[in-house]
């Protein structure tokens, strides 16, 4: 978990979730456990190695758990925290507010999901 110094909660907060990617991580794994190769095909435009770098930020910050299976080939799953839930709860106002913005701009979501 990183610690620098935060100017303000909001700061501290988008620590963990800023970028392109990570609040869409959390938007996939909300609906249940994905194993990385389903998580890269719900995620269209991500790389692997994009991928593998957030899920490892988003595990050191204690937001996501990743389960590893002793089997071959190996099995690897990846879900939210109870703290991953609670921030993707949180950014559920971000999100219905992207939904009126999209409304307003005429913009049909690429997924089902808002």
């Amino acid at each position: 978990m990183r610690n620098p110094p935060y100017i303000c909660a909001l700061d501290a907060a988008m620590d963990v979730v800023g970028g392109k990617w990570k609040a869409l991580i959390l938007w996939a794994l909300d609906e249940r456990l994905h194993r990385f190769g389903e998580l890269r095909r719900s995620l269209p435009g991500i790389s692997e190695k994009v991928l593998a770098q957030q899920l490892r930020e988003l595990e050191a910050d204690g937001i996501v758990r990743r389960t590893v299976f002793d089997e071959t080939p190996p099995r690897v799953e990846y879900e939210l925290t109870g703290e991953g839930a609670a921030l993707y709860a949180a950014l559920g106002a971000l999100g219905k507010w992207g939904a009126a913005r999209m409304s307003e701009l005429d913009i049909v979501p690429t997924h089902g999901k808002a």
